[in-house]
């Protein structure tokens, strides 16, 4: 694992109908191994919001919370997987963050957002515009240590391989049901795995003369099965 000293702030972003609460065992399983965690609430939390202006507080309190050369890591679940990846790849996320995970996210669509008629279930419906501008360009997810982990067993997520993306390591648990993706104790470990990658340090110049350190990818291969557990 990482240094323990060189940890980056991880910032946990939760589902829909959810708040940080849902984190409960996530939350202090990660700080006993040395993370510093921090949650936000999405208001409201009820799909009424696009997953569009959800990302935007997203971006407000990474703004307000960490200092601007601060570099983060990134949890989404569920629904929070679409909302931080669109901070990621619309707001400028993609500078900030160095390992980024998704947990049981419905990348191309769930057929139960057809359930509620609400602007962000709209979204969450397959092939929906939201999906297919953000999948567009889904492979500056390779910039990061992406991870993807989804269960066969998912029920929420209809289909359940529509949390699998074609950029960076998918990880299938085999976990049953969709709530517990996030206490189970598998889960937990490749969470925890996931935010202890290493990283490798590129010095850029930018127009204006300054420098910063981008962090990319080790060149490990990963196992032909991306990771799978």
């Amino acid at each position: 694992m990482n240094d323990i000293n060189n940890r980056n702030p991880v910032l946990l972003i939760h589902g829909i109908i959810r708040t940080s609460s849902v984190f409960r065992k996530m939350n202090p399983y990660l700080r006993q191994r040395g993370w510093s965690i921090y949650t936000l609430d999405l208001k409201p939390n009820n799909a009424t919001l696009g997953l569009d202006q959800m990302a935007a507080q997203v971006a407000d309190y990474v703004n307000r919370t960490f200092a601007p050369n601060q570099p983060i890591d990134l949890v989404g679940l569920s629904m929070g997987g679409l909302v931080t990846r669109y901070y990621v790849q619309r707001l400028g996320g993609i500078d900030r963050v160095q390992r980024y995970i998704t947990i049981s996210s419905p990348h191309h669509g769930t057929w139960l957002a057809y359930l509620w008629n609400r602007r962000a279930c709209l979204q969450m419906r397959p092939d929906s515009a939201f999906l297919k501008d953000l999948n567009r360009d889904s492979k500056m997810l390779g910039r990061l240590k992406f991870t993807s982990i989804w269960t066969p067993w998912d029920f929420i997520i209809v289909p359940a391989h529509s949390s699998q993306m074609p950029v960076g390591r998918n990880v299938k648990v085999p976990v049953v049901a969709h709530a517990s993706m996030v206490i189970n104790s598998q889960s937990l470990q490749v969470v925890a795995s996931a935010l202890s990658e290493p990283l490798k340090q590129i010095q850029r110049t930018y127009p204006e003369g300054h420098h910063q350190w981008q962090l990319t990818r080790d060149c490990q291969k990963l196992p032909p099965d991306g990771g799978k557990i």
